[in-house]
């Protein structure tokens, strides 16, 4: 008995302690109002505490689903999720954001900011272009980011964000352009003629006034005449020769008298 009872007395507070690590935490946000804890929730995504500012703005919209404050945590959720690097959630609540009010006042800023989403995964891809294999990778999120500032500039042309989502799609164009034909003389490198010449008409015919224009036709002349297929090499040597004649592709020509091309190195 005595044992038992020493046993017990052991056990006991380990017991009674041990309470406190199953049960709730408590909620320091509990009985604030609507306009409180969006307050907070702004507090803390201005300084820069996105994930605390979006535990707050998620605790706002379960308590109080309907009213300003709601609505205005669901744009706030979406950018903070932006800027915390998650791009997953944050599209997915910029599309919730479109899809429960389209006829928002701002909803062309959430428009905006899926663009921006999409945008903000290749930056600094210019900078890798030339440093790994691009003929695996799918510039998905460039292409993402071009629609959604498109629908941007197509539904709301006079939105205060048109001109900046315009410039970022022409950067985007030529950005794509480049991939194409980077693909290309990957490609060309290797060999894989037919595939160089179709990647570099793809590139022309897809994307024609970007500044990758120039190189796309010089792999499609040095594809086609490696292949053998002169009437096609002629012809595309012909536009590249009217648009670019003074190329900088051209330069490694030594005699006049036979085709560039073929002395290119």
């Amino acid at each position: 008995m005595k044992r038992s009872l020493a046993c017990l007395a052991l056990i006991l507070p380990l017991l009674l302690g041990g309470c406190g690590l199953f049960g709730d935490s408590v909620d320091e946000t509990a009985g604030w109002s609507a306009q409180r804890l969006f307050a907070a929730a702004k507090a803390e995504l201005e300084s820069a505490n996105y994930s605390t500012a979006i535990t707050y703005y998620e605790k706002l919209e379960t308590r109080f689903p309907f009213g300003r404050f709601a609505q205005q945590a669901q744009l706030d959720v979406a950018y903070a999720y932006y800027k915390q690097g998650d791009v997953d959630a944050a599209i997915a609540a910029s599309d919730r954001f479109i899809k429960l009010y389209p006829n928002h006042a701002n909803v062309d800023y959430i428009h905006y900011l899926k663009g921006l989403v999409y945008f903000s995964q290749d930056v600094g891809f210019m900078g890798k272009l030339f440093e790994q294999d691009q003929s695996e990778r799918d510039p998905k999120g460039m292409r993402d980011a071009f629609d959604a500032f498109k629908e941007l500039v197509a539904r709301f042309p006079n939105s205060k964000y048109a001109p900046d989502s315009e410039q970022r799609m022409r950067y985007l164009v030529n950005l794509l352009s480049a991939h194409e034909v980077h693909v290309a003389r990957y490609y060309y490198n290797r060999s894989a003629y037919v595939a160089a010449s179709n990647r570099a008409k793809y590139a022309i015919e897809t994307y024609p006034q970007t500044p990758a224009l120039e190189e796309a036709l010089f792999i499609m002349v040095k594809s086609y005449d490696a292949m053998g297929m002169g009437d096609l090499r002629d012809d595309a040597n012909q536009v590249m020769v009217k648009n670019f004649p003074n190329s900088t592709y051209f330069k490694g020509e030594i005699d006049r008298s036979g085709p560039w091309w073929k002395l290119w190195k």
